[in-house]
């Protein structure tokens, strides 16, 4: 019997990898397992075959070639042209420290023997074994920060909502992953999804919560399905500590990323942001303690436990500890899910790791945090990528998507979507993001024309200033990096 491992992942599956695990599942003497996505997105769909040497890799697998591709998998792995050899001595893959992701490809995702087998529950056992105080002191150890984009320490956090008074806390998992060249978040839930539920009951375990909600994006079906089943099979198995762990679905809002606009929308109401204090720790669901933390940071946490927060630690750079798994995407060669200790500086990840622009011409900026994060020119590709080496040059890492253009893009353009984007996707609750976008947009719109464009450079900066200092959350506060680096780094496409 021949073991064929093809991705499920939502990548894989938009460019064949239904296709390819059909016609494998009628091979005689083959078994299919689905599998995550080891994130190499350029080589999808990527299948493998298990040998007695280890697993070979064949991809990209286009429909013309999965007659020859499964031939030359189930004959041991044999030549194609399409024959990548050993994932794990792939280049992309060799440089990473994967810790998050280390079973993302590799194991079935909703089976529990296989997350096992693969080092799955090991977190849980020790956090258990070591209580809740413990528990929190490994991971304000490990100095692991929140990885949905603000980075504030997860130890404190949890911490300060154990120390709350409160007669039921909860553990609320931000899946609403929607800054553009980000799915590190569905890449983990579609292919791990027993790290995010082992988390989550760690953090529950170490806060004295009782009820867990995962909030996920209704743009990720497969995700939602994955969770679902995955949440079952924990049930079932009374691995959820005391903890149920209940889904619900987004409705298509960017501000609900926001920990307290998602709190809202999970009572039931608008999706608006809350002024704070109080801050969620003391005050959030239903008013009661409540920690709040996207996938990436709790589906870290059975790592930290596993290994120590010591171990954990001495990865990374500075203050910014540990790993982040980059997605590197727009307009470059080698896009996918890149998880690296922090310090390796843009430039490695975009011309090195990334191999520079799909379209062969030159990089000309580089958006690094979602749509609100500032753009970065090839003169700044020696910035290390942690939290406060970006925040130096008025930038942020958010969660971890770095978005390429070529010297093609109008950066002034760009500068006007940031202003449109908040425009649309504002709550509406506070005046500098509600007006100020607006405003704005029709602003660049007169520098677009070549109208006072001095004069009206002068504006946009103050009213960026006003956004940043008066906007109740990031949606508006953060507007002005793109808008502002914009116009300091590529002054000239607003310049008649």
């Amino acid at each position: 019997m021949t073991n064929l491992f093809i991705p499920r992942d939502s990548a894989a599956v938009a460019v064949g990898a239904e296709e390819i695990a059909a016609t494998a599942a009628r091979r005689r003497g083959v078994t299919v397992i689905r599998t995550g996505s080891r994130g190499l997105h350029w080589l999808e769909p990527l299948i493998e075959v298990e040998t007695p040497a280890g697993r070979v890799a064949y991809g990209p697998v286009g429909a013309d070639d999965i007659t020859a591709v499964l031939d030359a998998a189930i004959a041991g792995g044999a030549p194609h042209r399409l024959r990548i050899g050993k994932p794990e001595d792939h280049p992309f893959l060799k440089r990473q420290t994967r810790l998050t992701f280390s079973r993302c490809g590799i194991i079935d995702p909703l089976s529990w023997s296989d997350y096992v087998a693969h080092g799955g529950g090991k977190g849980l056992t020790r956090a258990r074994a070591i209580g809740a105080d413990a528990t929190i002191a490994e991971i304000t150890a490990s100095g692991l920060r929140g990885r949905g984009g603000a980075g504030f320490p997860a130890g404190i956090k949890w911490k300060t909502t154990r120390d709350a008074k409160g007669d039921n806390k909860y553990i609320v998992c931000n899946a609403d992953e929607g800054d553009s060249g980000t799915f590190a978040d569905r890449m983990l839930m579609e292919g791990d999804p027993f790290a995010l539920i082992e988390g989550m009951a760690i953090a529950a375990l170490a806060v004295g919560a009782t009820k867990g909600f995962i909030y996920i994006r209704s743009e990720y079906p497969l995700a939602i399905a994955v969770m679902r089943e995955a949440l079952g099979i924990a049930r079932a198995r009374n691995l959820l500590d005391g903890c149920d762990i209940e889904i619900r679905v987004g409705a298509g809002s960017y501000v609900c990323g926001e920990e307290t606009a998602l709190l809202e929308s999970l009572e039931g109401k608008r999706g608006q942001v809350r002024a704070k204090p109080p801050l969620p720790a003391h005050a959030g669901l239903f008013g009661r303690p409540t920690v709040v933390n996207n996938v990436l940071t709790l589906a870290t946490a059975p790592v930290i436990l596993a290994d120590g927060g010591a171990a954990y630690a001495k990865h990374g750079a500075a203050k910014s500890r540990g790993t982040m798994p980059i997605q590197l995407a727009g307009n470059l060669k080698h896009g996918g899910l890149f998880e690296a200790p922090f310090g390796l500086t843009l430039g490695e990840l975009v011309t090195d790791i990334g191999g520079g622009t799909a379209s062969g011409r030159p990089v000309r900026a580089v958006q690094v945090g979602g749509p609100l994060g500032a753009y970065f020119p090839p003169a700044l590709f020696d910035t290390p990528f942690d939290y406060e080496a970006f925040a130096a040059k008025d930038g942020l890492i958010g969660h971890g998507g770095i978005v390429v253009f070529d010297d093609t893009v109008d950066m002034a353009r760009q500068a006007r979507f940031a202003m449109e984007f908040c425009a649309i996707e504002s709550c509406g609750k506070c005046t500098p993001c509600r007006i100020g976008s607006v405003r704005g947009k029709e602003t660049i719109d007169r520098i677009i024309a070549g109208e006072n464009v001095a004069a009206n450079i002068a504006l946009v900066e103050d009213l960026c200033a006003t956004m940043k200092a008066g906007s109740l959350c990031a949606l508006g506060g953060f507007v002005p990096y793109p808008v502002l680096s914009a116009i300091r780094h590529f002054r000239e496409d607003f310049e008649p």
